[in-house]
């Protein structure tokens, strides 16, 4: 078995439109777990949100892993251990909110089964609450609020805002932060360092397995660096022609049954 481990990203990739995990997929992948490969779910959705697809896949059953917030945080699901993890330093949550103050965009971050937003919410907000069926839990003074360890924090709002607060804190932070979309919509804002790949190799570094022996599958930009240091990096038909272009196999859509299509592949 020359691909010993799967990094799949959750959403366009994973799921189908509806976010849904298909029979054609869910099985495909119990096949590729039944010859001994373990599965690494690496999303930027918080942990809450990504063990639901840890359980329909039976990772704890497998020994699969979970990557949270981009890499954020890193957990076995066999034992329910956290491997490792990084946080943001508090100082920057007051800096942050200054910036964004004047623009219609939320702030957000992860309490348990909550997300806890500030600034604003819209539309965006909604969407991230639906996608990992967390209520929201809005609160006047983020700041003051978020006196715990965070993982990261999300800007949500319209394209273009969000395409120059990009700009704005990527210059500021240039050297202290990680700042980049998810979706166009989306503004992830993370320890200096944190990206999928990072931390996928300090995963397999974690566990005795090399980057050769490891698949990873992904349609959004940030999936492009995990895309390029896999053994064999895979886009989804749906992604963007960037994100094509970093892969060397592109799949079938999500809507296609991309992930088993890939494994029928590569028996």
């Amino acid at each position: 078995m020359k691909y010993k481990i799967m990094a799949l990203d959750i959403d366009g990739t994973l799921t189908n439109s509806q976010k849904v995990i298909t029979e054609k997929t869910k099985n495909a992948l119990f096949d590729f777990q039944e010859k001994g490969g373990k599965i690494i779910l690496a999303s930027g959705r918080p942990t809450y949100g990504i063990i639901p697809h840890a359980k329909t896949l039976h990772l704890d059953e497998y020994g699969g892993y979970i990557l949270a917030y981009n890499g954020g945080c890193a957990i076995d699901c066999k034992t329910n251990d956290i491997l490792f993890q990084d946080t943001l330093e508090s100082e920057y949550i007051p800096e942050i909110c200054d910036v964004i103050k004047d623009y219609p965009v939320g702030i957000n971050t992860y309490e348990g089964d909550k997300i806890v937003v500030g600034n604003d919410i819209n539309k965006y907000t909604e969407i991230e609450s639906r996608i990992n069926h967390m209520d929201i839990k809005y609160v006047e003074d983020f700041p003051d609020y978020v006196d715990f360890d965070v993982n990261k924090c999300l800007l949500q709002g319209e394209p273009d805002k969000i395409l120059e607060l990009e700009d704005i804190l990527s210059k500021k932070y240039q050297d202290k932060l990680g700042i980049f979309k998810s979706e166009p919509f989306f503004l992830e804002i993370v320890p200096q360092g944190i990206d999928k790949a990072m931390s996928i190799d300090r995963l397999l570094k974690k566990i005795g397995l090399s980057t050769d022996e490891c698949i990873a599958c992904g349609d959004g930009f940030n999936d492009i660096s995990m895309i390029k240091y896999a053994g064999m990096g895979v886009a989804m038909e749906n992604a963007s022609d960037t994100v094509k272009n970093a892969a060397d196999f592109i799949t079938l859509s999500n809507d296609s049954d991309g992930i088993a299509h890939l494994l029928e592949t590569i028996e």
